[in-house]
């Protein structure tokens, strides 16, 4: 039976609704950055440029570097859009937009996220890279879907019992890095870790302004979850929804995190783009070799 509609969503010209994009528009291999000035901070690296839109934040550049072909991709800022570019992205490859029908032989992409962060351990420190093995969902986004598959209970488990979790939270789900792309990406000098992917910026992130926070001890408890020496490292906002909608359809990813903040030390890096441009071209290099 044909999707509804009004549960895939086209453009005139046939692109899908938010993203703008048509299949021949984007590669196998996708690079997802958050802000959509970035995504020419990534492309001017490339040899050549074959296709560029955007919609909204959602801004896509396609291109070739040292002959591989590579989609860049923005997001804008939370799960909530994850949840829009990941669904998307996967219709242009695995659903027949003229049927409507989901297509037989069904394509698996990698998906690298090129992200800042703030480390909440002391020992990470700001300027340099760390690689999520894990993610820590605390958004509540992936609720929506059927997630039994591609947790982690018994650290889910551990972090709900050392944190005491409130009930009227949403469920912590924890999902595993894709193996591939960490062989792929890991190094000698780049932090790994669980990464905690928070709701918003303020408040989900234990900062307080003007409104009182429901567990302002979250963040102290977070910096000490402790489980067979899997620690929670730094907090975003992108990650989880990430790792979990890639591993529900079947695609491989991985999120990269340039280190700009220590919560633990409340330091700052001084000089943000350089991180960034550093991580993007580290990232670039590991996708061709």
């Amino acid at each position: 039976m044909p999707i509804k509609e009004s549960e895939l969503i086209l453009n005139p010209d046939g692109s899908i609704y938010h993203l703008n994009l048509k299949p021949e528009h984007v590669a196998s291999t996708v690079i997802f950055v958050g802000d959509q000035d970035r995504v020419s901070k990534v492309t001017k690296h490339f040899d050549s440029i074959e296709f560029e839109t955007q919609k909204r934040e959602f801004k896509t550049q396609t291109g070739i570097y040292k002959g591989k072909r590579i989609t860049v991709i923005s997001t804008g800022i939370g799960a909530d859009n994850i949840d829009i570019v990941l669904n998307e992205l996967d219709a242009l490859f695995n659903i027949d937009l003229f049927t409507k029908q989901p297509k037989e032989k069904l394509t698996s992409i990698d998906i690298i996220r090129i992200g800042t962060s703030g480390s909440l351990q002391k020992n990470i420190p700001v300027n340099s890279f760390l690689l999520s093995t894990y993610s820590l969902d605390l958004n509540g986004m992936l609720q929506a879907y059927n997630t039994d598959l591609i947790n982690t209970s018994n650290l889910e488990k551990a972090f709900i019992e050392q944190t005491n979790w409130h009930p009227n939270k949403a469920n912590p789900i924890i999902i595993k890095s894709s193996k591939f792309l960490e062989r792929k990406f890991k190094d000698k000098t780049i932090y790994k870790g669980l990464t905690a992917t928070a709701g918003g910026f303020y408040g989900p992130q234990g900062r307080i302004l003007r409104l009182p926070i429901q567990d302002p001890y979250l963040n102290s408890k977070m910096d000490a979850f402790n489980f067979n020496g899997i620690r929670i490292t730094n907090l975003e906002m992108e990650t989880s929804a990430i790792y979990g909608l890639a591993k529900l359809l079947g695609h491989r990813a991985i999120s990269l995190n340039a280190i700009i903040a220590n919560r633990a030390s409340g330091t700052f890096s001084c000089n943000p783009s350089k991180v960034i441009e550093d991580l993007i071209i580290y990232t670039l290099n590991k996708i061709v070799e």
